[in-house]
């Protein structure tokens, strides 16, 4: 606020009269709507995503039937009022089979982001406070990330018989080493960091010392990366369940859906179609959390936005 002007200093001067504040000073958004109005790529995604859990859990009371049931003379019925989605080649309810397969899509996308972002932090914080064991463990991680990650877990399939926990196994073992290559560049960075160094030369063990200054920084990389995880290995169950190589038929999932459509695609495209979209808009909205969590947790673009 400027200083009034004496009435001595301004004899024979035309002061303009004081106008009033036009626009009022804006006043940050606060709270839910604040936060989803600076970032409406976290918003969108998580409605999304929370449209699609409420889906899973709420399946039985969706005006659904068992997505199971057999009934050969309503075999490939299009959509209509009393098939929403249309029927199958065997007859079963395609938006019955829909809405239980979003179980097995969730099930499967998030315990794979959970047990590959554990099993990864500790390998790589271990390879990168670990220095005699950085290059052995450096060069299996290389090893098994040459190899396609679509490709290892078919190998590992075939190992095994199919079920939604060897499923989730693995694709977890497929996505270990993205998860540790990534915690062991950001140890390796944080290393070097001054604060560190003091923390050694004043003394603090290591285990202590990854508690304290190595452990905290990882966690912004290492979510924004479960959440890309998370949608690849969506991608890979239906794709194994497509190829016959993951979920049992008996179990309705997307990719079975789809797996069961591909002969009919040409004639009946509702039967892939469906699950396609469904699968498509999980993805796109695990993908939009990733991207805003990305944005919030880098400071880079924090002072951009």
């Amino acid at each position: 606020m400027t200083k009034p002007l004496d009435p001595t200093e301004t004899a024979g001067l035309v002061v303009a009269p004081q106008l009033p504040d036009i626009l009022p000073d804006r006043k940050p958004l606060k709270g839910v709507v604040g936060f989803c109005r600076r970032n409406p790529s976290i918003a969108i995604g998580a409605f999304l995503l929370a449209i699609m859990f409420v889906m899973a859990i709420a399946a039985p009371y969706l005006w659904t039937v068992d997505p199971t049931a057999l009934a050969p003379s309503r075999r490939t019925r299009i959509p209509s009022a009393d098939y929403w989605f249309g029927t199958d080649m065997f007859g079963r309810d395609i938006y019955s089979r829909v809405v239980y397969g979003a179980r097995i899509s969730l099930i499967v996308g998030f315990s794979v982001a959970i047990l590959a972002s554990i099993v990864g932090l500790v390998i790589g914080l271990v390879s990168g406070m670990v220095r005699w064991a950085d290059s052995l463990i450096m060069r299996v991680i290389d090893g098994m990330m040459s190899i396609p990650p679509i490709l290892l877990a078919i190998a590992l399939m075939a190992l095994t018989r199919g079920s939604v926990g060897n499923v989730i196994i693995a694709i977890t073992i497929a996505e270990i080493p993205r998860v540790a290559r990534l915690v062991r560049g950001v140890v390796l960075t944080l290393r070097e960091q001054p604060y560190v160094e003091a923390a050694i030369a004043a003394g603090t063990r290591t285990p202590m010392l990854i508690l304290r200054h190595i452990l905290p920084n990882t966690f912004a990389p290492m979510s924004v990366q479960a959440t890309y995880i998370c949608a690849s290995a969506m991608i890979v169950e239906a794709i194994l369940s497509f190829i016959g190589a993951g979920i049992p038929p008996t179990i309705p999932s997307w990719g079975n859906i789809m797996a069961d459509g591909r002969t009919l695609w040409q004639v009946k495209p509702h039967i892939v179609m469906f699950p396609a979209i469904f699968l498509s808009i999980t993805v796109l909205a695990v993908n939009l959390v990733g991207d805003g969590l990305r944005d919030v947790l880098d400071p880079r673009m924090a002072k951009k936005i």
